[in-house]
């Protein structure tokens, strides 16, 4: 027999079934609410990361271009974010007036695709650049349809580059020598690097100044970031002095779940004030952006998950680790 519920007058009140409760649950899921990440800043007012959460002022035009600030995304778990967030970053960098270079330096070609570029037809990639003399990096650039944002293609030939790369003097120096020619011409460089810590990633290292970290609200995903760190510590101290952590990016938040609240909370008490405001969220545009090969910012323009990309390239600049 059911139990009541008694309501404040004292009258009974039939208690809950369990087909009332699924209603109530669909009505509630049905509530339209903005993405976190994306909250207006107020006075005293808590992001997802638990902290106050600064003001991102757009930032002004800029009435010249360059010398370009170079960016690894940077992760050796694979799935957390860093093709995305070099596409929709990149793309909402550019809508703010800046010239964007990405490299794409992942065999998968990911980044590439992601533009719409036909990578298994073209002769001339990242790839030979960093191989064979000879080539001009300006003609393996393609542009892209979004004005501003530019893309040096990379298809699966990129994975013999590893081993080619072994028994060359300076080995770890060949992508900044290959990047030096066109670093003038934009504001900032993003590398989306493979998910390992080979060659090509402390190549992408020793060519940046600054590392993005993309880190999938998941447990797992958390214990690989402090081998990350110390591998961003070695290269510091003997190849690239500059190089520095610009922040740990949480991706694929879901606030509906406890897990990803705890990541979050856990990777801010680690890493502090390293890790963004900013925290992109789990959402199904992010794919269909895509499959369309466009960034999100143009694909669904007013969607929570392209302001919040907004958000982090107004942050990046803020804080000074972008033009």
């Amino acid at each position: 027999m059911e139990s009541e519920a008694m309501t404040s007058a004292g009258d009974p009140q039939p208690a809950l079934t369990e087909a009332t409760t699924l209603e109530l649950g669909v009505l509630e899921s049905s509530i339209p609410q903005a993405l976190p990440g994306t909250e207006t800043a107020g006075a005293g007012q808590l992001g997802v990361t638990g902290r106050p959460l600064p003001e991102f002022p757009v930032p002004a035009p800029l009435s010249t271009h360059g010398p370009a600030r170079i960016i690894a995304m940077c992760n050796q778990k694979g799935g957390v974010g860093k093709t995305t967030t070099a596409i929709n970053l990149g793309a909402a960098l550019a809508e703010y007036g800046r010239k964007v270079l990405l490299v794409d330096f992942d065999p998968q070609g990911a980044l590439s695709v992601g533009f719409g570029v036909p990578t298994h037809e073209l002769d001339v990639t990242i790839y030979n650049l960093l191989v064979e003399r000879g080539h001009d990096v300006r003609d393996v650039i393609k542009h892209t349809r979004t004005e501003g944002l530019d893309i040096i293609p990379a298809n699966i030939d990129l994975s013999a580059a590893e081993v080619q790369l072994v028994g060359e003097v300076a080995r770890e120096q060949i992508l900044a020598r290959v990047l030096r020619p066109v670093l003038d011409d934009y504001d900032v460089v993003l590398i989306d690097c493979q998910p390992s810590l080979g060659l090509l990633t402390v190549n992408a290292l020793t060519a940046a100044h600054g590392v993005v970290i993309p880190l999938e609200c998941e447990f797992f995903a958390m214990r690989g970031v402090a081998l990350l760190v110390e591998t961003i510590e070695k290269i510091t101290d003997r190849l690239n002095p500059r190089l520095q952590v610009d922040g740990i990016l949480p991706t694929m938040y879901d606030g509906r779940t406890l897990h990803s609240r705890e990541v979050v909370a856990s990777v801010v008490e680690h890493f502090g004030e390293q890790v963004f405001h900013t925290v992109i969220s789990r959402t199904v545009k992010f794919p269909d952006a895509t499959l369309a090969a466009e960034p999100i910012t143009t694909y669904a323009a007013t969607h929570s998950g392209a302001n919040a990309y907004r958000q982090l390239a107004r942050e990046l600049i803020a804080r000074g680790d972008a033009a």
